[in-house]
């Protein structure tokens, strides 16, 4: 059995009102993995739709503490990075710029070893007038189909960048 997101209580996917987990078994070690989830501001390298995403407080990486700001699906948002396990966990609350319904989500990653590399867990929970409207009225499955996406290009650049011969 894989591990899940630790969730604050407010974030609980029992009383949120959009909720999706997307999982896959991925070929290539948790610390290749990681780099690429870590390596925010490159996200575009193997996921193009996150190409507008900036560390905001001084750091290169997200860390513990990291804020970062990205424009997701046209629209922009900050986000506080919560949780960082290196290797094992990742997670971040975010909130859209300019909502002013008190919306916000929470974004979590799990990495797990196995025999062939690592299973990858992404789970998130949305509450708010914001997100119901925009994700769950206009485009329902929308978070989960993004996901999926994401999940997908993670394991083929993670998979891509172990195949590739020492230099």
């Amino acid at each position: 059995m894989y591990d899940k997101v630790v969730w604050p209580e407010q974030y609980d996917p029992k009383s949120s009102a959009l909720y999706a987990l997307n999982d896959i078994d991925v070929k290539a070690p948790p610390e290749v993995v990681w780099k690429l989830l870590v390596d925010a501001e490159n996200w575009s390298s193997y996921f193009p739709p996150e190409d507008r995403v900036k560390i905001l407080s001084g750091d290169t990486e997200l860390a513990r503490g990291t804020r970062f700001s990205r424009v997701t699906v046209g629209y922009p948002m900050s986000l506080h990075v919560t949780e960082s396990e290196p290797f094992t966990r990742l997670a971040w609350e975010t909130t859209v710029d300019g909502d002013e319904t008190g919306s916000s989500a929470y974004h979590g990653w799990v990495i797990t070893p196995t025999d062939y590399g690592c299973h990858v867990l992404t789970e998130e929970t949305q509450q708010g007038p914001f997100f119901v409207e925009e994700l769950g009225h206009k485009y329902p499955g929308a978070l989960y189909s993004y996901h999926q996406d994401w999940v997908e290009r993670l394991a083929r650049a993670a998979e891509a960048a172990v195949a590739k011969p020492a230099a």
